[in-house]
């Protein structure tokens, strides 16, 4: 049998559902639910836990409970690889109209606000290890937030691991001001004569540290997906490596593979 608070909650969920509740509404006072369900202000607080836990409610400091904005949902799929590989060789005009982040949701170039920066940074163990490279290389390290111009929160935290002797042939690729760059990474790498051949994509989930939970604008108790993706070049060398941390309320991952007929 549920609980009093849990009727609370699917009463409130069911308006918020319905519309009777609509975005940027501002729920009853504590009290005032209180009166209306007959019931104490603990169950009520408790009602209301359950609701911003799954992120339907949203409280703010010393104005109360509200409806909750949807975000934008991204889809990401094993097959935008292909497709951002034969994008790096059309023409820059064709490269600049849209990018991976429009590709996953949907969204125009000018819905979307991008900031990348680059640092100099050395390969620690960790990443030594997953690279295939000795620890200490020397590397370029890019840290990349896309958002939505409506919303907050960015799409994902991307840190992107590129060893630098293979890039300083073109100094552009050090150059953050170069961002956004038509093409992405896959034309970058073209430039210097890098072929991607294979990606390997590990996806984990996991509780959000405190700084990833306030940049994600995450609802309490939503986990991110870490994803590692590493792109190997026609040699079988690592090109690049990348971290992607992906909110789990607003994200999915679709895999189609497709197979050989007998």
């Amino acid at each position: 049998m549920a609980k009093a608070y849990e009727r609370i909650a699917d009463e409130l969920r069911d308006s918020i559902r319905a519309g009777q509740l609509a975005p940027g509404d501002r729920l009853p006072a504590e009290s005032e639910l209180s009166e209306r369900f007959g019931r104490s202000h603990v169950t009520i607080r408790e009602a209301l836990r359950v609701l911003q836990t799954e992120g339907l409610i949203e409280k703010q400091h010393g104005r109360g409970s509200f409806v909750r904005q949807p975000r934008t949902k991204v889809r990401r799929t094993n097959e935008r690889h292909q497709w951002e590989k034969d994008r790096a060789r059309i023409s820059e005009e064709q490269r600049s109209e849209t990018g991976a982040a429009e590709h996953d949701t949907g969204l125009t170039v000018n819905d979307l606000v991008f900031r990348a920066s680059y640092r100099d940074g050395a390969a620690s163990p960790e990443i030594a290890k997953a690279m295939g490279i000795p620890e200490g290389t020397p590397l370029l390290e890019r840290v990349y937030r896309t958002r939505y111009s409506a919303e907050r929160a960015p799409l994902g935290l991307i840190t992107s691991h590129l060893v630098r002797e293979r890039i300083e042939a073109n100094p552009d690729l050090l150059d953050e001001t170069k961002e956004p760059w038509p093409g992405g990474t896959w034309n970058q790498l073209l430039t210097v004569g890098i072929e991607i051949d294979r990606i390997e994509e590990l996806v984990t989930a996991r509780p959000p540290t405190a700084e990833e939970a306030e940049e994600l604008d995450l609802p309490p108790g939503t986990s991110v997906l870490q994803l590692r993706k590493t792109s190997y070049d026609t040699e079988g060398n690592v090109a690049e490596m990348s971290d992607v941390i992906l909110p789990g309320d607003r994200t999915e991952l679709l895999f189609t593979t497709h197979l050989e007929r007998w």
